[in-house]
Order: structure tokens, then C-alpha cells, then sequence
């Protein structure tokens, strides 16, 4: 169970997080996928359940791939889950609101601090994205054709911009904060533009 936007892919990916009664995150749990060579890593907070010598968490927060962590703490009521209070519904299917509204306020925090958009961009890029999703219908050839032509530009663009970013000695923590996007997705990002540009 996660949360994912277009906006920011898996720079921030959120989640429920699972806290134990000391208010500490409990380790990844390893599930046996019927062979013993192949063991999977798991976190869902459901998984911290208390059975098969595995921690109870007893509340949730919002956490980020990014490393953020929620303030706001929900408490588990296994009981219920367990009894079957809620709804017939299994752990892992049932909507945790709180966390969900602290991810989300996340997001828009780091939104704030990211660099703004020059005033008309946005509202051109939209206009441009709406053109080309009726163009998918219309004349699928023609969006593809244009699709093409963005390609090209935004290699170009994105190589030029990371060549003066990288020109401007800008700090990593800056970049990212900029690009709304932890540090070393920033430097894999503008590592991936440059080599674009000299290609």
C-alpha cells in the first residue's frame, strides 16, 4: 500500500509507516515466497502485526521515501482488524485518511520551496498536454510526430539547463530543494541530462 504522484514519481513515494509502542520504526520484515532462496523485504505496517515472532506496531504516521516522517501518530486498533470490526475488510485494504493527509501536506510543502515557474509556463505546458491528448484520438500520427519534436527539445533544453546549473557551482541541497526532489535524485537527474546534451 503507497501513495504516488505523476509530479514527483519515486523521489516521493508515501506509505503508512508502522511505529512501535517506544515510538521506534521496526525493521523490515522478510517473507519466505515458498523457496528459501527467495526471501522479499517487506514494510507495510500491516505486517507488524505481533504473530510469527514479528514486532506489534501500535501506530501509524505518514513516511516519505524521501525520509520524511509524519508528526501526526495514529494508534492500530488490532482488536478490531483482528475481530473483524472493520468492515471485513483486510489490513492492508483499509484507508488509513491521517497518514494520507500528512503525505499530502508534505508534498505541498515541498512544492513551496521548490523554484516557481515563470508566470504563462505552466498554464502553457498544460495547454500543450490537452492538445495532444486530443490529438491522441484525433490523429494518433500527428501526436506522435509532436511528441517527437518535444523529444528533441527538451534534450536540448535539459542538457543546456544542467550544463548552467553545474556552471552556476550550485549546492546539491539546493538544486534538490529546487527540483522538489531529494539531493541525489537532483544529481542523478542533472547527471542524466548532461550526458543527454553531449550525446
Amino acid at each position: 500500500m503507497g501513495w504516488s504522484t505523476d509530479e514527483f514519481g519515486r523521489s516521493h513515494e508515501g506509505r503508512p509507516g508502522a511505529l512501535l509502542a517506544d515510538g521506534t520504526e521496526p525493521k523490515p520484515v522478510y517473507v519466505d515466497l515458498g523457496s528459501s532462496s527467495n526471501m522479499h523485504e517487506i514494510s507495510d505496517w500491516w505486517v507488524y502485526d505481533g504473530r510469527l515472532n514479528r514486532p506489534r506496531a501500535s501506530e501509524v504516521r505518514g513516511a516519505c521515501s524521501c525520509g520524511w516522517r509524519g508528526a501526526g501518530r495514529y494508534a492500530i486498533d488490532w482488536g478490531a482488524l483482528e475481530g473483524g470490526d472493520a468492515d471485513g475488510e483486510d489490513p492492508y485494504d483499509i484507508d488509513l485518511p491521517g497518514p494520507y493527509a500528512d503525505w499530502e501536506r508534505h508534498l505541498d510543502e515541498v512544492r513551496a520551496r521548490s523554484v516557481p515557474l515563470p508566470a504563462g509556463l505552466q498554464d502553457l505546458i498544460d495547454q500543450v498536454e490537452s492538445r495532444l491528448d486530443s490529438l491522441v484520438d484525433q490523429a494518433p500520427l500527428a501526436a506522435l510526430k509532436a511528441v517527437a519534436d518535444l523529444e528533441r527539445t527538451v534534450k536540448r533544453v535539459a542538457g543546456d539547463a544542467a550544463y548552467a546549473v553545474e556552471m552556476d557551482e550550485l549546492s546539491w541541497e539546493t538544486v534538490g530543494k529546487a527540483l522538489g526532489v531529494p539531493e541525489r535524485e537532483a544529481r542523478s537527474r542533472l547527471l542524466g541530462y548532461a550526458l543527454r546534451r553531449n550525446h
